[in-house]
């Protein structure tokens, strides 16, 4: 590792490198650029900012930490730094580097660091480093099919029986497809949905009171920020595309819905969700009166059916339990996730929520 070479990588610099396309020349880019512009489009990013470490040997990049800040919803609005993903090329898997490029990350940012989540092959390293548990939740993947993509990928000695894999999956999703939009159908009827691509004021009068107590600062700009779909890169021939990408935003059915559930003429929910090939994955779901939860619920399923996904993804606990409890489902994967503040990270409340919107940059 002679050539050895980490850089920490600023806001203004990410800057630079987007017009001189500097990442996005080889065959593997940190982020997708999509995404890079998303990114130094936040407000909240200062130029001098950390919105990343890149390792490199030579000219190759051999190791990645995405990350960047975001504000406490506290009385100072204290700046902390997501530490998105971390990424090691596998030639140096067993070598120091991860290690000292994590490192340099952590002080990078001053210690001020949260992590939403982290991959069940590296428990062992975070129970030996200073953080601690901030928050615990069940990660819930529900499928209302088999998934044959997933069910082959996982399985490969069905590989040869894709043919009739698929076939049991297409007419397992087509029975409970039918089951639960006779559920919805009759319940949908008295609503409209306002589909929006920037949160006006009234939507934003509906949204602010719900997000109040939220671990991350929310406000209009933030949140319009957070679902800009610009953010997506949709590539229609995936297979021509000259380059892959370590950060989720490249698909060719890759993008952000965003609506108001209406009913008589008064917004009653506010939903916002992303859409990856099959997955439905949940970014806001929000409602202001009980009584109207689970005409939300069935909202949020006939567009799921519309969008024609197969599977939802939250960290919600009472939307997949009330989901579960109305619909038919294939079964429900539950994962226990738990959020992570380093020991020097300086935070006010003792009993914190990490919710499913906040550090949810997928």
């Amino acid at each position: 590792m002679a050539n050895l070479e980490v850089i920490g990588l600023t806001k203004k610099m990410l800057s630079e490198a987007i017009d001189k396309n500097t990442y996005w020349k080889d065959s593997l880019a940190p982020m997708p650029k999509s995404k890079a512009l998303w990114l130094i489009s936040n407000p909240r990013i200062e130029d001098d900012d950390y919105c990343g470490v890149i390792g490199y040997e030579g000219k190759k990049m051999i190791s990645f930490i995405f990350m960047f800040p975001d504000l406490i919803n506290d009385t100072e609005k204290k700046k902390v730094y997501w530490m998105i993903s971390w990424w090691v090329h596998p030639k140096f898997k067993d070598t120091v580097l991860g290690t000292y490029i994590y490192n340099e990350a952590v002080n990078l940012t001053g210690k001020q660091i949260f992590i939403k989540s982290y991959a069940e092959n590296v428990t062992t390293f975070y129970e030996k480093q200073p953080f601690r548990v901030i928050a615990s939740r069940l990660r819930h993947t529900i499928f209302f099919s088999m998934d044959s993509s997933m069910l082959i990928g996982r399985f490969r000695f069905l590989k040869p029986l894709k043919l009739i894999v698929n076939w049991i999956d297409s007419l397992t999703y087509s029975i409970i497809k039918t089951l639960n939009k006779s559920k919805f159908k009759k319940t949908t009827k008295s609503l409209s949905y306002d589909y929006i691509t920037q949160i006006d004021n009234a939507t934003w009068n509906f949204i602010e009171p719900l997000c109040k107590n939220d671990l991350i600062y929310k406000t209009k700009d933030y949140i319009n920020w957070q679902i800009d779909n610009d953010q997506y890169m949709q590539t229609p021939i995936s297979s021509k595309f000259p380059y892959k990408v370590l950060q989720t935003g490249i698909s060719n059915n890759i993008h952000i819905h965003s609506l108001n559930v209406i009913k008589d003429g008064e917004i009653i929910g506010f939903i916002s969700y992303i859409i990856n090939f099959n997955e439905l994955n949940v970014k806001y779901f929000l409602v202001k009166e009980e009584g109207n939860y689970d005409l939300c619920i069935d909202a949020l399923m006939e567009n799921f059916y519309k969008v024609k996904t197969k599977f939802i993804f939250t960290d919600d606990t009472k939307l997949s339990d009330t989901i579960t409890k109305r619909y038919k489902t294939v079964f429900t994967h539950k994962v226990l996730k738990k959020g992570l503040a380093h020991n020097e990270t300086k935070l006010d409340q003792e009993n914190l929520v990490m919710l499913n919107r906040d550090g949810h940059f997928y």
